[in-house]
């Protein structure tokens, strides 16, 4: 049995909103927070960087008056990304604002670090760190996270090539931690399977894209209620490192999505301005989109999950 920090113990349903680049904001934290799951954000989607004290004070605040008015259903914990890559050079600061509002849970990507990880466990916090293979979790774990997020094959942005079932089951070869699995889980049905397989929690952000709060365009949104998996692109032109993007928007930035260069990895940016208009331009998306069939607020997608997970639930019960 997984060893669950008290933070996580109380979701309800086992889900993590993942942090979407340029997409989430305070509103879309919020109500997947007041849903009862964890709502993700990442840091530099303030901008300019001063923006994010204001929206930490929002977040807290907001979850903190929901709380004392819904005493029976509390609002779930929320989570700040950190791109702990060279590139970033806002860190410093940003770690700085997660530790003036205690921050409850840092989800850290692209390289493990353990100031990082001492730093958040210093004001009681939770450090997960996403992965894409075995030997990176090992080194996560080494380096003090608390948990991990394992991407595999089919999730929407950076994503690895592995399959769920082999990254899930080489990672509880030897880790009885809290542990996420990402990778086209858009259904209650994919949450319970991620579960089956080892997971404690799925780890979902397209189809929080096509939400009324999400920071999208229109255009974007609908291209995901539209869309399947064979609208998927898995390339690291973008950024240096793999990733799935949706072709639609290639197609419309004047590139060939079935003939597309290969970056030089060397060049790897994620969090200037240049990495912004990318993301912005070019949208990441996970394969599992053909599950979503409208534009919706966040609190009727969770609750739409959350009835798809106890059906689920009651089919296999049954079986």
């Amino acid at each position: 049995m997984s060893r669950i920090p008290a933070v996580l113990q109380n979701l309800r349903l086992p889900v993590i909103g993942s942090p979407l680049f340029i997409i989430s904001n305070p509103q879309l934290v919020i109500a997947q927070c007041q849903a009862g799951i964890v709502g993700a954000m990442p840091a530099l989607n303030a901008r300019p960087a001063a923006q994010l004290d204001d929206w930490l004070a929002e977040i807290t605040e907001t979850l903190a008056a929901w709380d004392a008015a819904h005493p029976d259903q509390p609002a779930a914990p929320f989570a700040i990304n950190q791109i702990v890559h060279k590139s970033n050079d806002r860190l410093e600061q940003d770690m700085q604002l997660c530790a003036k509002y205690k921050v409850p849970l840092v989800i850290t990507s692209l390289g493990a670090r353990e100031d990082v990880n001492q730093g958040v466990h210093s004001w009681g916090g939770v450090v997960l760190h996403d992965i894409i293979n075995n030997k990176f979790a090992h080194k996560a774990i080494e380096k003090g996270a608390d948990g991990l997020i394992a991407v595999a094959a089919g999730a929407g942005g950076h994503a690895g090539s592995k399959s769920p079932f082999a990254l899930v089951q080489e990672i509880r070869q030897w880790f009885d931690g809290p542990l996420a699995l990402s990778g086209a889980i858009a259904s209650g049905g994919a949450i319970l399977a991620a579960q089956a397989m080892g997971a404690d929690f799925a780890y979902i952000g397209s189809a929080f894209i096509a939400t009324a709060e999400a920071r999208a365009s229109q255009a974007y949104k609908q291209a995901i209620v539209d869309g399947n998996s064979d609208d998927i692109v898995y390339t690291n032109l973008f950024t240096g490192v793999h990733g799935n993007y949706m072709a639609p928007s290639i197609r419309a930035a004047g590139l060939d999505p079935e003939h597309l260069p290969e970056a030089d990895p060397s060049k790897m940016n994620f969090g200037g301005d240049a990495a912004a208009k990318a993301w912005k331009d070019i949208w990441g998306c996970g394969q599992g989109i053909g599950a979503i069939d409208k534009v919706q607020p966040a609190a009727e997608l969770v609750a739409q999950l959350q009835q798809q997970y106890q059906a689920a639930r009651q089919r296999l019960q049954l079986g």
